[in-house]
């Protein structure tokens, strides 16, 4: 009977539109972001504002080894000027085999990688977090509200209790959002932290937003395209599902008369 109930609990506040249950015991805040649905597209202002985040804050321990410089120019995505992405990338180096030395990174460079072995690589992480689960696997949550990879970033930066624990040497941080509810990375985001070019918000919550939707499009570069391709194939589908018919129907119709007649 208890698990019952708790199914439709968690179903109804799958639907009602505040937090769900993620993964294990953590809880996920569900977030508007532009590129969800079907017609949802990447906010390129935001995107720029999210490597921002990404290069002030998460860069000193966190990769993103299997993302190109070079797709920070991309359409579709923070579609940044070329010379733009050309300097940025001058501010990592790489070791280069040939000069058997460092030198400043160029745009058909990857992102460099993790500077500490413990921090994940954040390349494809939105996709690898799975927010949103229906109950008991059932994907319920999923099929309403996505997958939920960024909402679950956002959760994690913004789950943080405040309480600690040390354990065998380690201090252990208390997060809401975190299977588990403890993990070794402690806060990151506090208020003011940092200042947007463009006047947006700079609170923890907008900042939050804005790295979460940047780690999507380091995981799905090209959802747009995928988007746009999907679109034409379901027209081009209905289409040819209304001349398959009226053929069909043309086809058959003096065979039925004969038989009406008959």
């Amino acid at each position: 009977m208890f698990k019952k109930i708790a199914i439709a609990a968690v179903a109804a506040l799958s639907l009602s539109g505040g937090a769900v249950l993620a993964a294990g015991e953590g809880v996920v805040q569900k977030v508007d972001f532009s590129f969800k649905g079907p017609f949802g597209a990447y906010d390129q202002n935001q995107l720029q504002r999210g490597l921002q985040v990404y290069t002030e804050v998460c860069a000193a321990c966190h990769g993103l080894r299997y993302v190109p410089l070079r797709t920070l120019a991309d359409d579709g995505g923070p579609n940044m000027p070329e010379d733009q992405v050309r300097a940025y990338a001058t501010q990592f180096e790489i070791f280069d085999a040939e000069l058997d030395d460092f030198r400043p990174r160029v745009d058909t460079d990857p992102f460099p990688m993790s500077n500490l072995s413990n921090a994940p690589d954040l390349s494809l992480m939105a996709k690898a977090r799975a927010g949103f689960h229906g109950p008991y696997g059932s994907g319920i949550n999923q099929l309403f509200n996505g997958i939920g990879g960024p909402e679950y970033i956002y959760s994690l930066l913004l789950g943080f209790t405040g309480e600690e624990k040390t354990e065998a040497g380690v201090t252990l941080y208390e997060n809401s959002a975190y299977p588990g509810q403890w993990l070794a990375m402690g806060p990151v985001l506090y208020e003011d932290q940092l200042e947007y070019a463009d006047g947006s918000s700079n609170s923890m919550e907008a900042v939050a937003e804005d790295v979460s939707a940047f780690l999507m499009w380091t995981a799905e570069p090209k959802m747009m395209a995928r988007k746009q391709t999907g679109f034409v194939a379901v027209i081009f589908l209905s289409v040819l599902t209304v001349l398959l018919y009226l053929t069909n129907k043309r086809i058959w119709m003096p065979v039925k008369r004969k038989e009406k007649n008959a």
